[in-house]
Order: C-alpha cells, then sequence, then structure tokens
C-alpha cells in the first residue's frame, strides 16, 4: 500500500473515531501530497523518496513552530504542533539511532578518501542519500563537522 492509500485510510478512521488533533495532521500530510503531485512541473506522481523528503520537511516544520511557541510561553499551541510531529513520524521510516549515523558516515568517509571540512560536501551528498528518511539532515550534518574538523 503506497502513502497516498495509507493515508484515506488513516484519514477514513480518524474520522469514523471523531479524533479531530489527528484528522488535522493527517489532512496536512493529505494536502501536501496533494500539493506535490499538482506543482508545476511535475509529472502527477510522487516517488518514495519525494514522499520521505516531503514528510520530514512537516516534521521539521511542526517541531519549529513548537519551539517558537514555547519560547513565546505557548505551550497549548507548542503541544498541538508536536502531537501533529509524532502522527507525521508514524510515516516516516524508524529513524537510526546517532551511533549508526556516526558508523555510516566513518565508512563514506574512508570510501571517499575525506580528511577535512572542506569534503564536506561530497560526504554531505552521500550521506543524505543513504540515509534519506532514517535520520534527520541537520544531526548527520552535525556528525558529519565533528568527524572532518577533529
Amino acid at each position: 500500500m503506497d502513502l497516498e492509500q495509507l493515508i484515506n485510510e488513516d484519514l477514513k478512521k480518524a474520522m469514523l473515531a471523531k479524533d479531530q488533533q489527528k484528522l488535522e495532521a493527517i489532512r496536512a500530510i493529505k494536502a501536501a501530497i496533494l500539493l506535490e503531485k499538482t506543482k508545476e512541473g511535475t509529472t502527477g506522481e510522487v516517488t518514495r523518496d519525494s514522499e520521505l523528503k516531503l514528510l520530514q520537511k512537516l516534521v521539521k516544520q511542526r517541531k519549529e513552530s513548537a519551539e517558537i511557541y514555547q519560547s513565546a510561553k505557548r505551550s497549548d499551541l507548542a503541544d498541538k504542533e508536536l502531537f501533529e510531529a509524532s502522527i507525521i513520524e508514524t510515516y516516516l521510516p524508524k529513524q537510526i539511532s546517532e551511533e549508526e549515523i556516526t558508523a555510516v558516515i566513518k565508512t563514506i568517509i574512508s570510501d571517499t578518501g575525506a580528511s577535512s571540512i572542506k569534503d564536506m560536501g561530497k560526504v554531505m551528498g552521500l550521506a543524505t542519500r543513504e540515509l534519506a528518511g532514517k535520520a534527520d539532515n541537520k544531526k548527520v550534518s552535525d556528525i558529519v563537522k565533528q568527524l572532518l574538523s577533529a
């Protein structure tokens, strides 16, 4: 079952259960997929890779919004954003641990022969492809910087 079908099924379940919060989060995913499909220059199909990037973007947006709300002492809105982020994350593959990310990056660094921070672009390009959907790019970037500057 592809993501769009899964979203439609979960949307129906949330409607029947009258779960407004979950319904809002799922509708946000559905809207984002629809926008991606109808975007100018597309074929009307969304690839699995595009879906993963889209979901990661939605989660990142929710978490950033929650941080802003928390700094503004609006915990009610922050909680809503974090809840939506948790619902969206259920559609992403399981995130790997920091140790696993580090191991993958060390392998990439040794394979490419990267030795300094100047090689970060080359390492990041390979790392983002290999870890797509499995790890947050900010975390990957931080680990790459740490390993290349050591």
